[in-house]
């Protein structure tokens, strides 16, 4: 295979991808392969769209000349990703990936836009297209190259877990697509007189916006702050309540400061009743450990629960029944009650389920309604309940 025989000559110790420096020679290794196979097919396409006097050609042509600068934004990304923190920067400059992108993504667009407006006059005033054998060959192949470049950066995406490199991967996939349609209106213009050319132009035209626009959007998401990885938020979860003492888990949040580069912090519920500095060299542990293995920055908060008191845990349990028939709520926690004898208020967080989320018309409204709902059964408390997020 000759995407594993180039991986193998020009990266020492390829299966080591957890280390920075093999992961970046990796995305190296894919950036420079795209401007290369890019280039080239944009210097094939761009002779036989002047050859021919195709239009569509010529937008495919310039629409291999963008992926190129895609793949320049792969190598910039990768070595920007790599710079260290400073003292402006303490989380480093990963962010810088994707601001590179947008750049790019805009100019993507731009090219589509010019090439509609060259498409739309080739159909307002026709020129004849010159079928040649040797031109429709050299078309051929490049589909089969581009096919292969797909094949080469979907093996580096999955090999180093680059959502940047899949991406390039389905993007060769629909640049496939466009040039078949090039393909097909260059044989067509053999029979007919139609000006197919340019119609094909406003395809591929519109493709290239749609990759622009796409490209935009997913750059644009994890700048605003999207939802974490799944995987990732399963991942901390599990090692974290895989430590002794440590019984629950609870307000994971995960900021993105580019790729591979995450900090978070979480809630862990802990005994009430166990020592604090016991419990403090375990959290400390956790934290260290964690980190290391997933690759993050984690901090770690202590939530004391109580674990002895037959009244909070019966209260509790019979609470969360209550409040599971609300379909606005996902769960809750740090629920303790605080008073004596008729005055006691129960206190606890409730987690917004976040698929309902945009139902939810008032959270007063819904804090309301929990209230009412546990008074029924515990008259003789007061309810002290604060709404949660998931950022998960």
């Amino acid at each position: 295979m000759l995407s594993g025989f180039l991986v193998r000559i020009f990266i020492k110790d390829e299966d080591n991808i957890q280390n920075d420096e093999v992961r970046n020679k990796y995305g190296y290794l894919a950036g420079i392969i795209g401007i290369i196979v890019n280039l080239l097919l944009f210097g094939v396409k761009v002779s036989v769209g002047l050859l021919t006097s195709s239009i569509a050609i010529m937008a495919d042509a310039f629409n291999n000349l963008s992926d190129m600068a895609s793949s320049v934004i792969t190598i910039v990304g990768f070595k920007l990703a790599s710079i260290p923190p400073d003292k402006e920067h303490p989380f480093g400059h990963g962010r810088l990936e994707y601001i590179s992108a947008l750049v790019v993504a805009f100019m993507v667009m731009v090219v589509g836009l010019q090439f509609i407006k060259s498409s739309i006059s080739r159909i307002l005033n026709p020129v004849d297209i010159k079928f040649e054998f040797i031109p429709f060959i050299l078309l051929l192949i490049s589909i089969l190259v581009k096919v292969w470049l797909g094949q080469f950066n979907k093996f580096i995406g999955n090999k180093i877990g680059s959502q940047a490199l899949k991406a390039a991967a389905l993007d060769a996939i629909g640049d496939v697509f466009a040039s078949c349609c090039v393909v097909i209106s260059f044989l067509a213009a053999r029979f007919t007189d139609l000006p197919i050319d340019g119609y094909i132009g406003v395809v591929v035209s519109l493709a290239i916006l749609y990759a622009g626009f796409t490209l935009v959007k997913d750059t644009v998401s994890p700048l605003l702050g999207e939802a974490p990885d799944e995987e990732l938020v399963n991942n901390i979860t599990k090692e974290v309540l895989s430590y002794d003492n440590i019984i629950g888990a609870h307000d994971l949040i995960i900021h993105n400061y580019g790729v591979g580069k995450a900090m978070a912090s979480i809630h862990a519920e802990i005994p009430s009743n166990i020592d604090v500095m016991r419990i403090h060299d375990i959290i400390d542990r956790a934290e260290r450990e964690i980190s290391e293995k997933l690759k993050i920055l984690l901090v770690i908060h202590m939530d004391p629960v109580c674990i002895e008191c037959k009244e909070i845990l019966n209260t509790r349990e019979n609470i969360e029944k209550i409040v599971s028939k609300n379909p606005f709520i996902k769960s809750i926690h740090d629920f303790r009650i605080i008073g004596e004898k008729n005055n006691k208020n129960i206190i606890f967080d409730a987690v917004i389920n976040s698929q309902k989320l945009k139902k939810l018309k008032s959270e007063e409204d819904l804090k309301k309604e929990l209230a009412e709902a546990i008074k029924e059964v515990y008259p003789a408390y007061n309810c002290i309940i604060t709404i949660d997020r998931d950022f998960t």
